[in-house]
């Protein structure tokens, strides 16, 4: 379990029969299978240590959608000290089109907004046009910043 996990008194929205909380070690293999069925996994980053560093770090976590004890949606948020960040958005195939993706973002922004974290960033392929069309439903918009990047390792 994170570090970074939600305090009891801080409310997370439940989506559409779906109980959200932080993401258990044992359901990992599971979060990975999620990522890797929603086209997420990329062959430069390790999905599982994408996922203990999140636990690992006081500043972020795994959000982990359940229902009926079977994890159906995943979402990593975490705060660099500035801005909030939303990775690893994922939703089960057969569970997609039933608001748990939207449940999933409003439980990163409230969890983000209990840490009075002020504004949320999140990365989107630009060939991902279905992925933009949602989140311009939900009411986020295009930033004018360009982003770059240099490996580490």
């Amino acid at each position: 379990m994170s570090d970074a996990a939600t305090p009891p008194d801080i409310a997370i929205p439940p989506g559409p029969g779906l109980a959200i909380g932080d993401l258990a070690r044992d359901e990992i293999a599971a979060a990975v299978a999620l990522w890797t069925e929603a086209g997420l996994t990329r062959p430069w980053n390790d999905p599982n240590a994408d996922i203990d560093l999140a636990l690992a770090s006081p500043g972020s976590t795994v959000l982990a959608g359940r229902r009926d004890g079977r994890l159906v949606a995943t979402a990593m948020v975490g705060s660099d000290g500035h801005r909030g960040w939303v990775y690893y958005l994922a939703v089960a195939r057969d569970c997609r089109g039933q608001g748990l993706g939207k449940a999933m973002m409003a439980a990163c922004e409230a969890w983000l907004k209990a840490r009075g974290v002020p504004k949320l960033h999140l990365l989107v392929r630009r060939d991902n046009a279905g992925v933009i069309a949602f989140y311009d439903r939900l009411g986020y918009e295009t930033s004018d910043s360009l982003m770059l990047m240099r490996w580490l390792k």
